[in-house]
C-alpha cells in the first residue's frame, strides 16, 4: 500500500539535496573539531560559518546575530532563561515556550487569543503594564496554522517598553513557509528548526539582535562566540545551511484541497484563520462531529495517510491542545493535516477518497448501524 505523509508540521522528510550536502561531513575525514587550527580544523570552521552566512540570508540576519542550537525547543529555553524574568505568552504558543517561561522566568502573564486563535492586542498592553521582562509571540500557530501580528506586537512592546522588554518570535512553523525578515520585523530574539521545512532533525538557530546579550544557557566552552557552549554539529549545520539556501514550494493550493476534501463532508468545521494572509501555508485543522480523534487517526493510517491531532490521544501528554482549549473548540474530536515539500496531488487525492469512508464507518459503528 502507497504512504501518504500529511504530518509535515510535526517533522518534514529531509530533503535529498540537504543529504548530499550533509554526508562528506558525516564521514571520517571530516571529522576535526572546528575549534581547532590545524588544517582539517580550519576546514570546518569554514563550512560552519558559509551555513551561518546561509541561514541569515534566509531570514533577514547577519551571520554574526546566528547562534545555532540543537533546535527551536533549546532556541526558545535560552530566551526564557537569558530573560530572566516574568514573561507573557497566550495558551497558544508552543509547550516549550510555556514551560520554559513558568521555570526559567516564575511567573507568566497569558495572552488572551479570538476563535481563531490570534492575539488580542490589548492584552499585551496589559501585561506590558505588569511588568513582564519577556514577551513571546509564535509567527504561525502549530496547530491551526493562524498568523499572529507580530509586527503589531512588537510595536506595542516598543511604544509602551522601549527597549527594557524582550520580544521573541517562535518561528518554527513559519520557517521555509512564508518570507521572514527578522530585522524588518524588530523582534529581539527568533527561534528555528531545520527540521520543518525539509533540512536535518536536531539543529535550529536563535537569532540574537545585534547588540543584545544574554546569559548563556548551556555553558561549557566559547563555541558560537560565548553564545552556547559544546562542540557544533558540523554535518547538521551544513544541512541546515543547505535547506535555508533552496528555494521552498509555495503549497497552499495543496492545504486548500484537503480543506476543501475535508469540509465536503458533513458536520466538519475549520480551525483557525483563513485566507492568503492570515494562515500558514501548509496547515489545516478540522473538527469532526461525532468521532473521536484516535479511531479517525487509526482509520487514516489503514489506508496509507499519516495525519495528527491535538487530542490527548495522539500526543506524548495525557492532556488535550491546549490550543484548541483556549479557542474553545474540541481538541478531541480533531484532525490536523499538513503538507510540505514532497506532497504531491496523488497525497490530497488520496485523503479525498479516505477521509468520507473513514468517518461514514466510525458514526455507523457510534449509531449502533
Amino acid at each position: 500500500m502507497a504512504r501518504h505523509y500529511l504530518d509535515h508540521a510535526s517533522t518534514s522528510p529531509t530533503r535529498p539535496e540537504v543529504v548530499e550536502a550533509m554526508l562528506p561531513w558525516l564521514a571520517g575525514e571530516h571529522a576535526a573539531d572546528p575549534g581547532r587550527v590545524h588544517t582539517e580544523g580550519r576546514m570546518a570552521r569554514a563550512a560552519i560559518e558559509h551555513a551561518r552566512e546561509q541561514v541569515a540570508s534566509r531570514f533577514g540576519a547577519r551571520p554574526r546575530e546566528v547562534v545555532f542550537t540543537s533546535g527551536a525547543t533549546e532556541a526558545i529555553n535560552a530566551v526564557a532563561f537569558g530573560a530572566g524574568g516574568p514573561a507573557a505568552c497566550a495558551a497558544v504558543e508552543h509547550s516549550a515556550v510555556r514551560e520554559a517561561s513558568a521555570r526559567h522566568g516564575g511567573s507568566v502573564v497569558e495572552l488572551a487569543v479570538d476563535r481563531c486563535g490570534r492575539i488580542d492586542l490589548d492584552s499585551v498592553d496589559a501585561a506590558l503594564a505588569s511588568g513582564v521582562r519577556v514577551v513571546h509571540c509564535q509567527w504561525g500557530n502549530h496547530e491551526v496554522g493562524t498568523v499572529q501580528p507580530v509586527a503589531e506586537v512588537v510595536a506595542r512592546c516598543r511604544q509602551r517598553a522601549g527597549d527594557g522588554v524582550l520580544v521573541h518570535v517562535d518561528a518554527a512553523q513559519a520557517a521555509g513557509r512564508v518570507p521572514i525578515d527578522f530585522r524588518a520585523v524588530g523582534a529581539d530574539l527568533m527561534s528555528i528548526s531545520a527540521h520543518k521545512f525539509g533540512g536535518p532533525k536536531g539543529i535550529g538557530v536563535l537569532l540574537v539582535r545585534r547588540g543584545l546579550r544574554l546569559d548563556p544557557f548551556v555553558v561549557g566552552g566559547e563555541q558560537e562566540r560565548a553564545r552556547r557552549g559544546g562542540m557544533e554539529n558540523v554535518p547538521a549545520i551544513v544541512g541546515f545551511g543547505a535547506a535555508a539556501a533552496l528555494e521552498h514550494p509555495d503549497t497552499s493550493a495543496l492545504r486548500d484541497g484537503l480543506a476543501a476534501a475535508a469540509l465536503a463532508v458533513d458536520g466538519v468545521t475549520r480551525y483557525g484563520a483563513v485566507g492568503p494572509d492570515g494562515a500558514l501555508p501548509h496547515i489545516v485543522c478540522v473538527g469532526i462531529d461525532g468521532v473521536e480523534a484516535e479511531p479517525v487517526l487509526l482509520g487514516l493510517d489503514q489506508a496509507g495517510i499519516a495525519a495528527h491531532s491535538g487530542s490527548s490521544c495522539s500526543s506524548e501528554s495525557l492532556e488535550p491542545s491546549p490550543v484548541l482549549e483556549a479557542m474553545g473548540v474540541d481538541a478531541e474530536r480533531s484532525l490536523r493535516l499538513s503538507v510540505g515539500w514532497s506532497t504531491t496531488v496523488g497525497d490530497v487525492a488520496a485523503f479525498a477518497e479516505a477521509f468520507p469512508r473513514v468517518v461514514a464507518r466510525l458514526r455507523s459503528l457510534a449509531s449502533g448501524g
